[in-house]
């Protein structure tokens, strides 16, 4: 139908409706940088981003305001993902638990029927 009505020009593609976004292509960029430097880098106490976290760092390197819940679709069109940081004692002991892998498990574990 928009063919016929307006010809190949009408089979272009148009612009993306809605606001455009108030960080620049080199602002992205560069916000890219800092959070690849790390949240330890940028004053937190531990390194792991939160949405809050990087308004907080777009407000202060930027001076742009993002609502933390609006940040999660800037970083989804720089391509990033969400990541869920892995929960793990701090008394963890390693060698131990490998050590009991290799011992106690097979010997514990259900045998397959062969």
């Amino acid at each position: 139908m928009t063919y016929r009505w307006k010809g190949a020009k009408g089979l272009r593609p148009h612009p993306i409706p809605g606001r455009p976004c108030r960080l620049s292509l080199a602002q992205k960029q560069a916000l890219a940088t800092s959070l690849l430097e790390g949240a330890l880098a940028h004053g937190y106490q531990t390194d792991l981003w939160t949405l809050g976290r990087i308004a907080a760092v777009i407000r202060k390197k930027f001076r742009v305001s993002y609502h933390p819940n609006h940040v999660w679709w800037l970083l989804r069109g720089m391509g990033w993902s969400s990541q869920r940081p892995e929960r793990r004692a701090l008394q963890r002991d390693e060698r131990a638990i490998a050590h009991w892998k290799r011992s106690r498990w097979p010997h514990i574990k259900k045998r397959g029927s062969h």
